[in-house]
């Protein structure tokens, strides 16, 4: 039967869904000026964190840090719900270290839901959109219930609600995360707009009773001693009100998964959609690394006010009585009570080959992806694609130049990049590895990078970049300081020289000099400099990063100069390729496909040589 529409109200953006990225692009949209509304299918689970309870992470610290130095919220709404904090990496390099925190699940949807319905010009309404579809210069999306809602522009972020299917073993049901309505009838609406849509996969482990888990004899896994904020704005540091612990699992539960592996619809073919590479279920590590006689996984709280806890680690989809049997073959879960179980969750995505360096369709002017519906996994690069989403579509309304950050510039940069020009057969997950500009894009300098861009777009406020400003003068000023600064040979000195195994100083030496060395640093040398001021933790590891490593910036500093000489090189968008002698076929058509904006994204390009990008440039010369 059909269902006769109405009008329901007229929008600058519209956003479809509450997840992570739904909120920032939302919030984005309405704090830069327009009349925005965001539909979830349950207003109960706006921000929902329905795998792993924990914002952060190797490298999603990095995402989080910059997408507060642009103005986004999941820094400052992780901060006041962090029940553990810690930086991972610290036996590393600057560039590797992540901050990572547990958080209460419930409080930090409760923070999200409240601050989307405070924010003026956003409408936020529960319904499911079942039809998007464009007339004229408006886009509509029509609700189930026949509400039709015009928009100059949308952003889809629907998560794995799209087209959901839960699998439990042998059992599979149309769902979202959590147990929710899936969003079902827009995917065909978006494949009529011709949309390339494909299935991708993720999954979750169960939470568990935690009266049930015996806790003696378990690694404690504490908290920092001095932790830190993600964002700027954050005046008191985060307190540590949880522990959390590591356990393992044996050879039990390794014969308990293999007897039952036929009985788990990703290895009986039951699951067409691609899992995540990076995040594999507990059935798939058995498989795949079958010599190893472990596997760790950690055991964390879901919040302060609930018993749930959480296995990280132990995702997967097999039928429900062979997780409780596979559980209860580790020590301290022989009792387990599980309260929710594990499952996998199949949905639909975009290729995000389909889209524009700014999120944007190529094909549908005005449609924006964000989130896991460009093929992505987690919460972070979900809030960062759905922030840039949120710009972009304002700034287009507004008549005003798009955001895309460089690759140089930022992990969201690389992130987008990565996405829009390498494409992605599983779900993409930020890693370190992946930009080569990282000891530049470290998360200390995250404000340096993108403060002033957030600023100048008008999502940071007066008083924020001025906090900016204030410590970037500290800190030059400190490190001139700390550069004309010597320190003559002493006892003292030199006897924690020795400890530390470095050379002894038998004349005097430059500050600066002595906190390159790799043994020592700035804090490390503190009762030896008279003169130091006081200065915010902040201020004071960025001192002692960029002396300690300034060759090092420098040289990849010469390596940014020149990509951003090849992004300088733009490429008009009605190029024909196949006007061009000397490439090469295959990067004919990946270039005809893809579309690049400039050279430096066409070099990117898998199966764009070196060679073809020669012909490219001297072609444009010409």
């Amino acid at each position: 039967m059909s269902i006769k529409s109405y009008d329901a109200g007229c929008y600058d953006v519209a956003v479809i869904g509450g997840g992570h990225a739904g909120i920032e692009a939302a919030l984005a949209s309405a704090r830069l000026g327009c009349k925005t509304v965001m539909f979830t299918v349950t207003l109960d689970w706006i921000g929902n964190m329905p795998c792993n309870p924990s914002i952060g992470g190797t490298a999603k610290g990095h995402l989080v840090r910059e997408l507060d130095a642009l103005g986004g919220e999941m820094g400052k709404a992780a901060d006041k719900h962090t029940l553990q904090s810690r930086m991972l990496n610290l036996g590393k390099g600057p560039a590797v270290h992540s901050l990572r925190a547990q958080i209460d699940r419930r409080a930090y949807s409760e923070y999200m839901k409240h601050t989307v319905e405070l924010q003026k010009g956003l409408d936020v309404k529960q319904c499911e959109i079942t039809d998007v579809y464009k007339d004229g210069d408006n886009w509509h999306c029509v609700s189930l219930l026949g509400a039709d809602f015009t928009a100059k522009a949308v952003i889809i972020a629907t998560g794995t609600f799209l087209g959901g299917r839960i699998y439990v073993g042998e059992v599979n049901y149309a769902s979202g995360p959590d147990g929710s309505f899936p969003a079902t009838a827009l995917s065909e609406s978006l494949k009529k707009l011709g949309i390339p849509l494909r299935r991708f996969k993720t999954g979750t482990p169960a939470r568990v009773a935690r009266d049930s888990i015996d806790f003696s004899g378990l690694e404690v896994q504490p908290g920092d001693e001095h932790t830190v904020p993600f964002s700027f704005s954050t005046k008191q540091d985060p307190q540590n009100k949880v522990v959390c612990h590591i356990s393992y699992t044996n050879d039990e539960t390794k014969r308990v998964i293999l007897e039952n592996i036929d009985r788990s619809p990703l290895y009986a073919g039951e699951i067409e959609g691609v899992g995540p590479r990076y995040c594999p279920s507990i059935e798939d590590k058995i498989v795949r690394f079958a010599d190893k006689k472990r596997h760790q996984f950690f055991i964390e709280p879901c919040g302060e006010n609930t018993e749930e806890m959480y296995l990280q680690g132990l995702s997967s989809s097999l039928p429900e009585e062979v997780q409780i049997e596979l559980y209860k073959t580790i020590d301290c879960l022989k009792d387990i009570k599980i309260m929710r179980n594990a499952y996998a969750i199949e949905y639909d995505c975009v290729d995000p080959l389909f889209l524009k360096a700014t999120l944007e369709m190529k094909e549908l002017d005005g449609l924006y992806g964000a989130g896991q519906f460009n093929g992505s996994s987690g919460y972070e690069e979900a809030a960062a694609q759905g922030l840039i989403a949120g710009i972009n579509a304002a700034l287009k309304i507004k008549g005003e130049e798009p955001l895309v950050l460089s690759r140089a510039s930022s992990y969201i940069g690389t992130l987008i990049d990565d996405l829009v020009t390498k494409g992605c057969m599983d779900p993409y997950r930020m890693m370190t590895s992946r930009s080569e500009y990282r000891l530049l894009l470290r998360q200390d300098n995250a404000d340096e990078r993108l403060m002033p861009i957030g600023y100048k777009i008008g999502l940071v406020s007066e008083e924020a970049y001025n906090d900016f400003r204030l410590r970037c003068s500290l800190k030059e000023q400190e490190i001139e300081r700390v550069k004309s600064t010597f320190l003559g040979p002493n006892e003292e000195l030199n006897r924690l020289l020795e400890e530390k195994g470095t050379a002894q100083m038998t004349t005097g030496m430059r500050l600066s000099d002595l906190i390159k060395r790799p043994q020592l640093g700035y804090d490390m040398l503190a009762p030896f400099d008279k003169e130091r001021p006081e200065l915010p933790y902040s201020v004071r590891e960025k001192v002692e990063v960029e002396i300690k490593y300034e060759g090092y910036i420098t040289r990849q500093q010469a390596q940014v100069n020149e990509m951003l000489r090849l992004e300088s090189r733009q490429i008009p968008q009605d190029i024909n390729y196949d006007s061009i002698k000397g490439l090469r076929l295959e990067a004919i058509e990946k270039l005809k496909k893809i579309k690049p904006a400039n050279i430096g994204q066409a070099s990117r390009i898998s199966g764009v040589s070196p060679a073809d990008v020669s012909v490219l440039l001297i072609y444009l010369s010409k």
